[in-house]
């Protein structure tokens, strides 16, 4: 059996395996795309925006998409659009940028818990921390679908509005439904770790044209153009440049989510065999981005705990995330904040962790940590007391 770097052997991947590499088009491709807004001087709210607009919404089978300078402004300004007056129920397990926009509206988010399975909303736990909110926002975790429907009927059943925080989602599909037509809005990303990349930038997709509209003024600073803003707005505008490189990268969204999902299923595959190492379940009837391929160290069956498990890897030369570990209840930026018991997340948050996972990395590299891992299983014990004399 292979000997694990931690005790002496020789890394898996001694030049290293990094954790993400941005699927980006040809720059050639990019700078014609950019020249004739380049030439004419028009660098931001210019055709390309437009265009990539109409794209995307063509794509999302959406009334309206909005261009933004980043996914978290594209959230602020879709919750200042619904104007709520409390608390907006969210899960903890998301990336901290959901509860930002909520605390930039100054509002307070409530923390709910997550599936242990799927790592999605856990709509019964939210069911139970509705009292006085006055939205939900619901988060697509890694790239799979979170329960839309479910997350729907609970915002209609209270008469409060929904938000996807769709930051991963950009392409996946629940039962047979693209997502980006949830709740009021949905938001994306594209920033380089995510499917269409902008290098920064964001995109609020909804049906609803009044927050579409609310969305294009605030993202110019609530300035419909006569400079009388008509409330409190932001820098958001996206550059022509940031579309030139998002149009590029639509362009080949769908190769580029099959590559994903091929490289995932090889992960899968891989790792059936291992004890104790649970892939995020996925509905079958969705279809996940495969931002992230994230797994639940079971340290009881594996035979070591999470983050012995990452600093093994980091010894293989392995790069890996711990998403989403502290869970937003717990980051100092929320320590004011009403406390919240959630149980499950904080299990989930100590027992995940995000393998390597990009388009171009090659399926025996796959097979390569697939190996590295179930060494670390075999040599567990050893692995364990190495750890206790350190």
């Amino acid at each position: 059996m292979t000997i694990p770097a931690v005790l002496g052997g020789s890394p898996a991947f001694p030049d290293g395996v990094p954790f993400a590499r941005p699927l980006v088009p040809p720059l050639d491709l990019v700078v014609s795309r950019l020249a004739p807004s380049y030439e004419r001087g028009m660098l931001t709210n210019g055709p390309l925006v437009a265009e990539l607009e109409e794209r995307a919404a063509a794509y999302l089978g959406v009334d309206h998409v909005v261009a933004v300078s980043s996914c978290t402004n594209g959230l602020i300004l879709a919750l200042q659009a619904l104007e709520p007056g409390g608390p907006v129920v969210l899960p903890s397990f998301t990336f901290s940028a959901s509860a930002h926009a909520v605390a930039w509206n100054g509002l307070e988010p409530r923390f709910v818990e997550c599936d242990s399975a799927t790592f999605q909303i856990d709509v019964a736990d939210a069911s139970r921390r509705l009292e006085g909110a006055s939205a939900v926002m619901a988060t697509h975790v890694f790239g799979a679908p979170c329960p839309i429907e479910e997350v729907e009927a609970l915002g209609q059943g209270a008469g409060i509005p929904v938000v996807f925080d769709a930051a991963h989602g950009f392409g996946a599909v629940h039962a047979e439904r693209r997502v980006g037509s949830g709740g009021a809005a949905e938001v994306f990303s594209l920033s380089p770790t995510k499917i269409v990349v902008a290098g920064e930038g964001g995109l609020v997709a909804t049906n609803r044209a009044d927050l579409a509209e609310h969305v294009r003024l605030g993202r110019d600073y609530g300035n419909p153009g006569d400079y009388d803003t008509r409330f409190v707005g932001l820098n958001a505008r996206m550059s022509e440049l940031h579309a030139a490189l998002a149009l590029s990268s639509l362009d080949g969204v769908e190769d580029h989510l099959a590559r994903r999902r091929t490289v995932a299923a090889h992960y899968r595959a891989a790792l059936s065999s291992i004890p104790g190492l649970v892939p995020q379940a996925i509905d079958p009837s969705d279809l996940s981005t495969c931002k992230d391929f994230t797994i639940t160290v079971e340290e009881d069956e594996y035979g070591l705990a999470r983050d012995l498990v990452v600093r093994a890897l980091d010894a293989e030369g392995i790069d890996t995330r711990c998403y989403f570990d502290p869970p937003v209840h717990r980051q100092r930026a929320y320590a004011h904040a009403q406390p919240a018991v959630l149980p499950v997340t904080d299990r989930v948050s100590s027992g995940v962790v995000s393998l390597p996972m990009f388009a171009e990395l090659e399926l025996h590299d796959v097979d390569t940590i697939a190996e590295t891992l179930h060494a670390l299983h075999g040599a567990a014990p050893e692995v364990r007391n190495a750890s206790d004399r350190c």
